[in-house]
């Protein structure tokens, strides 16, 4: 039964298939294993267990039926404490929501449970998501695998790290600016970041409604690619005979690579140079559109953060993590025109970045630029906080700015991250690529 908790949700499930594998016993292992780690309450917020348990005994009796309804039915997961829960806190890392109870599950939750996916709980998050560091100071700041001393990412950062640490078999977070990536990244995961309008955000609590995304962190491609069709409740995406021989891929100089840390750019050219010798095209491009995009951060993130969140965070500064507070209040200072004119600018980069790279399989960069930074020195050095955080994000947002579909895979190196960007709406296509990228990287 250890053995399960290492495992892929993809074996779990076919596991289940097979008759090898009870959803019943899978969920107790994966339910003890939670109450008995020491960094549960680090991890989740709060643990579904009779939820959990009717979930998976409806799955056994299924699986006992051969009336499976779908390749993760009886399969535990973990949910980020954003996605609203029916008789459940939802509080998104935020003492501003404390003891707020949704009447009704999420959109993105009712679908997956109606695909078998057992509900094992909440996990911890930044404050209402809006940091890419996962330092929490007001709920909990949950353990980066690879550095106990060290940040996990965010905003996601509970997601990861109950993947990470054997709690769940694939976390579900949301991604507005790299907050699936960056936790994936830190913790040697897969992290998917879909397409802006393609995973329903109802009952999510919002950060920027216009960028906010959902998506798996999980252990290998295929189980993002099941994690994302048990999102939307399509067909998964079919990752056979995926493979790099005449696949052409664009190295972003622009940003991208700009200032990035010693291991991480070690990580990505060690990378690159794998696609290389087995057959891609490796081609470097500059895009000036990227830096325009870029430009309009500050405008277009916290102009819409601090217009969701104003009243509310108006009502109780003081219940905030001050820099969190600090970053929202960014956003009053931005006039109305400023912030549509914004968008007009984006909308063009974006089209401008699609003609650009029409002809390539994906474009890849470092996930994060930087390693994670200690939990000690970002509570204590302001400073230090913002640089690390902006330096996360800086690679992921990309993504977002340009509404692209993006995924983080691991490079073997601790805590360095690859990206590859793909196309809007184009998750299955990168997601073939990916898996292809994915054996050449093992």
């Amino acid at each position: 039964m250890f053995d399960w908790l290492k495992m892929s949700a993809a074996q779990l499930g076919r596991g289940i298939g097979n008759g090898s594998i009870d959803p019943v016993a899978l969920t107790q292992a994966f339910l003890g294993a939670i109450d008995s780690h020491d960094m549960r309450d680090r991890i989740y917020a709060r643990v579904t267990h009779d939820r959990a348990m009717a979930e998976a005994e409806a799955a056994a009796e299924r699986a006992r039926a051969g009336l499976r309804l779908s390749p993760l039915d009886g399969v535990p997961v973990s949910w980020k404490d954003l996605f609203d829960t029916a008789g459940v806190a939802t509080e998104a890392g935020s003492a501003l929501l404390k003891d707020r109870v949704p009447t009704k599950d999420a959109a993105a939750l009712k679908t997956a449970s109606s695909l078998g996916l057992v509900c094992l709980g909440k996990t911890h998050m930044s404050e209402l998501a809006f940091s890419g560091l996962g330092l929490n100071p007001i709920t909990a700041t949950p353990p980066c695998v690879n550095d106990l001393s060290a940040a996990p990412g965010g905003s996601s950062s509970g997601a990861a790290a109950s993947v990470a640490f054997g709690l769940a078999a694939m976390g579900i977070g949301s991604d507005t600016g790299g907050s699936v990536r960056v936790p994936s990244a830190w913790n040697d995961l897969v992290g998917l970041k879909t397409t802006a309008g393609l995973v329903s955000t109802q009952g999510a609590v919002p950060l920027c409604p216009k960028f906010d995304t959902m998506g798996p962190l999980c252990r290998t491609v295929e189980d993002a690619a099941l994690g994302l069709a048990a999102l939307t409740g399509q067909a998964p995406v079919d990752l056979r005979g995926a493979a790099l021989q005449g696949k052409r891929f664009a190295v972003l100089e622009t940003i991208a690579l700009d200032d990035v840390r010693a291991a991480p750019m070690i990580a990505f050219d060690e990378s690159v140079e794998k696609l290389r010798k087995a057959g891609a095209e490796i081609i470097s491009i500059r895009a000036a559109e990227v830096a325009d995009a870029m430009a309009l951060t500050g405008t277009l993130f916290t102009a819409e953060a601090y217009g969701t969140w104003k009243d509310v965070i108006e009502a109780n500064p003081h219940l905030m993590f001050a820099e969190i507070l600090e970053r929202f209040r960014l956003g009053r200072q931005v006039p109305g025109a400023d912030y549509v004119a914004a968008w007009q600018s984006l909308e063009t980069a974006r089209l401008r970045w699609n003609r650009r790279v029409a002809g390539f399989d994906g474009v890849l960069c470092p996930t994060t630029p930087n390693m994670p930074p200690n939990l000690q020195r970002l509570e204590n050095d302001p400073d230090y906080y913002v640089t690390e955080n902006i330096l996360a994000l800086r690679n992921t947002r990309i993504g977002n700015l340009l509404g692209l579909s993006a995924i983080s895979l691991p490079t073997g190196a601790a805590s360095c991250g690859l990206m590859i960007l793909g196309q809007p709406f184009g998750e299955a296509r990168l997601l073939r690529v990916a898996a292809a990228v994915e054996s050449c990287l093992q």
